[in-house]
C-alpha cells in the first residue's frame, strides 16, 4: 500500500513537471498552504478565547483577580505536561528561532508535529493567561504545514523553503487579517534572499489564510477613530522613536538575562513552579498582563484610560492622572519580565503581541505625560499606534512588517507618514546596537544563520560536512609493514594516506612522495609505515562548518585534511574539490529557483 501511494505520488510529480510550469504549480501549493494554516488558525484563535472567556466570565466578584495568581501556573503546567507525554519523535522548541534554524540547517524540513501541538501549548498557555501572543505558534504551525506539503509533494529545498514561507506568511496574515505584513513578514525575517516571483505564492498564501481565517472572526483586531496626523507633531514622534529604540535594547538585554537564569534550571517542573510563582504575582499585581493584552491596547485607544487599573488592587487610584502613569511604567516593564518568563519557563507563545502592547503603553505613557504635564496637546491615539509599529520594528527588526502590519490591522493608513518615521528610526536605534534581533543573534553566534548580505556563507551553511566526507581511502596501521601495503598504496588513486593505530585513532599521514622515494629501498620497504608517517598539519572535527574547514585549508595551504571525530577517532579526508562542487552545484540549484 505505501508503495503504491509513493508511485502514485511520483507519477503526479512526473505529469506536473511536464504539464504545469514550476512557478504556477508552487502557486497552486501555496493556495493549499493558506487554506490549511488559516483553518489552523481560526482553530488555535477559538480555542484560546474559549478559555479566556470561561476563566474570566466564569467567576464574578469584585476579587476575581485573585485567581490571576494561579491561571498561569496551570497553563503552562499543563503545556509541558503534554509536550512531555505526548510528543516522542522529534523536539518541541518554540519562538522563530527554531523556524530559522531549520531553514538553515535542517533542508527547511519542520516537524510535522509541530502543526497541532503549536495549537494546543500556546491555546493553554495564552488562554490561561500566559503573558505572550498566537502568533509565532501559528508561524511555526504556518511553517508546517508548508513544509510537509512540500516533503508530501517530493520537491527541493528551495520549493520547500518556499512554502515553508508561505505557510509562515499565512500565520501571521490569519493572525491579525493582515495579509500585506504576512508576507512582508516572511521577505524580511525568513527568506534569505528575495525575488519578485517568490512574492506572488507568498502574498497569494497570506491573502488565502486571512479569508479563511476572516470567515470565521470578521471583527477588525483594533478600531482606529483619528483625523490624521499634524507636521507640528513630528519632533514628538521622532523623541517617542528613541524612546522605543533604547526600550527595544533594554528588552533584548533581559531576554538573555532570563534566558540564562532559566537555562541553569535542568528540572523542566522546577521552571514551571518557579515561572508560574513568578506570573502569578505579576498578574495579580497587574491584571493587564493576562494573555495577549489585546484588550489592554482596545480600552486605550477607545480613550478609557483607567482600564489599565481597573479590576486591581490599585483601581481606587483610577482619578490621579499621575499616579496612573506610574502604574502603566510599572505595568510596561512588568510586562517585558511576563512574557520572557512565560516563554522560558515552558509556555508557548511569540512576541508580536507583547512588542505591541508595549509600544501601545510607551506611546500611551509618551503622549498622556505631554498632555498632563502642557508641554504639548497630543492625540493619544496616535501615539499609541505609532509606539506599537516603532516596538515591533525595534525589538523583531522588522520595520516593513511593523509599518504594514499596524496600518492594516487598526485601518490607520492615514497615520503612514508616523508610522515610517517611527518604525525606521527605533529599527536604527536597534540595529546599531545589535546587528541581529532577538530571535538570530543565537543563530548567528552558533554560525547558524542565512544572510542575504553574504551570499558566499549563506551557501557554505547550507552544506554540510558529513556528507562530504571521503571515507573509501586505504587506511594504514602503525605496525603495518612498507613492503606487504606497497601494491595496495600504488594502486590507489589517492596520494595521501591516513595512519591509525589499534583504536583507530589518527597518528600521522603517509605522502606517495615518500612511497616512490623508497620504492626501490629493500631495506626501507622492510620498515614499518611510522617511519615515513609525517604527523598532519592541521585536523578537521566532523562538528566544524565548512567556513571553519576552508579557512583551516586556506591557513595550511592544503587541499586535502583528514577529519577526526571528538575523541580523536579517524573517519576520512575532506578536500577542496568537494567542497566546491557541491557549492557549484547549490549555487546552480538557487539560479534555476523559479524559473
Amino acid at each position: 500500500m505505501h508503495v503504491k501511494f509513493l508511485r502514485y505520488i511520483d507519477t503526479l510529480n512526473q505529469y506536473r513537471r511536464t504539464k504545469i510550469s514550476n512557478r504556477n504549480f508552487l502557486i497552486i501549493a501555496a493556495l493549499v498552504v493558506g487554506i490549511i494554516s488559516g483553518c489552523v488558525a481560526a482553530v488555535l484563535k477559538s480555542l484560546t478565547h474559549h478559555i479566556e472567556e470561561y476563566l474570566q466570565t466564569g467567576f464574578q466578584w469584585h476579587y476575581k483577580y485573585y485567581l490571576y495568581f494561579f491561571f498561569p501556573f496551570i497553563g503552562i503546567l499543563l503545556s509541558v505536561m503534554y509536550t512531555r507525554r505526548f510528543i516522542r519523535i522529534g523536539k518541541f522548541e518554540t519562538g522563530l528561532s527554531p523556524v530559522l534554524f531549520t531553514i538553515a540547517k535542517k533542508s527547511s524540513r519542520v516537524e510535522s508535529h509541530n502543526i497541532y501541538s503549536q495549537v494546543i501549548t500556546s491555546a493553554l498557555t495564552v488562554g490561561f493567561g500566559g503573558s505572550v501572543g498566537l502568533e509565532s505558534p501559528l508561524v511555526t504551525s504556518g511553517s508546517a504545514i508548508g513544509s510537509a506539503v512540500g516533503k508530501f509533494l517530493g520537491l527541493s529545498y528551495r520549493e520547500i523553503t518556499m512554502l515553508l514561507s508561505c505557510g509562515a506568511a499565512a500565520g501571521i496574515a490569519s493572525a491579525f487579517n493582515s495579509p500585506i505584513a504576512g508576507a512582508l513578514f516572511a521577505i524580511e525575517i525568513l527568506l534569505p534572499e528575495f525575488t519578485i516571483p517568490a512574492f506572488i505564492p507568498l502574498l497569494l498564501s497570506a491573502a488565502t489564510a486571512s479569508v479563511v481565517a476572516r470567515f470565521f472572526y470578521s471583527e477588525q483586531l483594533f478600531v482606529l477613530v483619528t483625523e490624521g496626523w499634524v507636521v507640528n507633531a513630528i519632533p514628538y514622534y521622532i523623541i517617542l522613536s528613541v524612546f522605543i529604540g533604547l526600550f527595544s535594547i533594554y528588552f533584548t538585554k533581559v531576554n538573555y538575562l532570563v534566558k540564562n537564569y532559566f537555562k541553569r534550571i535542568d528540572n523542566p517542573y522546577r521552571k514551571v513552579v518557579i515561572g508560574g510563582l513568578f506570573l502569578g504575582i505579576m498578574l495579580f499585581l497587574f491584571p493587564a498582563l493576562y494573555g495577549e493584552g489585546y484588550v489592554t491596547i482596545r480600552s486605550l485607544l477607545s480613550g478609557n484610560y483607567d482600564w489599565i487599573v481597573s479590576n486591581s488592587i490599585f483601581s481606587e487610584y483610577t482619578n490621579i492622572p499621575f499616579v496612573l502613569v506610574l502604574i502603566t511604567v510599572a505595568t510596561l516593564f512588568a510586562k517585558s519580565f511576563a512574557t520572557l518568563v512565560t516563554l522560558n519557563a515552558g509556555g508557548n507563545g511569540g512576541m508580536f503581541a507583547p512588542s505591541l502592547f508595549m509600544g501601545g503603553l510607551i506611546g500611551f505613557i509618551f503622549a498622556y505625560t505631554i498632555n498632563l504635564t502642557g508641554l504639548g496637546e497630543l492625540n493619544v491615539v496616535n501615539f499609541i499606534v505609532a509606539g506599537m509599529a516603532a516596538a515591533l520594528s525595534g525589538i523583531m527588526h522588522a520595520p516593513l512588517t511593523g509599518i504594514f502590519l499596524i496600518a492594516e490591522i487598526t485601518g490607520g493608513y492615514i497615520l503612514m507618514v508616523p508610522l515610517m518615521i517611527t518604525s525606521s528610526i527605533s529599527y536604527l536605534i536597534s540595529r546599531n546596537h545589535s546587528k541581529y534581533s532577538i530571535h538570530t543573534k543565537s543563530l548567528a553566534e552558533s554560525d547558524s544563520l542565512l544572510s542575504h548580505e553574504d551570499k558566499d556563507t549563506t551557501v557554505l551553511r547550507m552544506m554540510k560536512l558529513r556528507y562530504l566526507i571521503e571515507k573509501d581511502n586505504l587506511v594504514l596501521k602503525t605496525g603495518d609493514i612498507l613492503s606487504d601495503r606497497l601494491a595496495d598504496m600504488m594502486q590507489s588513486k589517492r596520494n595521501l594516506f591516513a595512519v591509525v593505530d589499534e583504536e583507530n585513532h589518527l597518528m600521522g599521514l603517509v605522502y606517495m612522495d615518500d612511497v616512490f622515494k623508497l620504492a626501490t629501498n629493500d631495506e626501507a620497504k622492510a620498515s614499518p609505515v611510522s617511519n615515513i608517517m609525517h604527523t598532519a598539519p592541521d585536523v578537521i572535527r566532523e562538528d566544524y562548518s565548512l567556513k571553519q574547514v576552508l579557512s583551516k585549508m586556506e591557513a595550511s595551504n592544503l587541499w586535502v585534511l583528514p577529519v577526526v571525530s571528538d575523541n580523536g577517532t579517524f573517519i576520512g579526508f575532506v578536500s577542496k574539490t568537494a567542497i566546491f562542487n557541491k557549492y557549484r552545484a547549490l549555487l546552480t540549484r538557487q539560479a534555476d529557483y523559479l524559473e
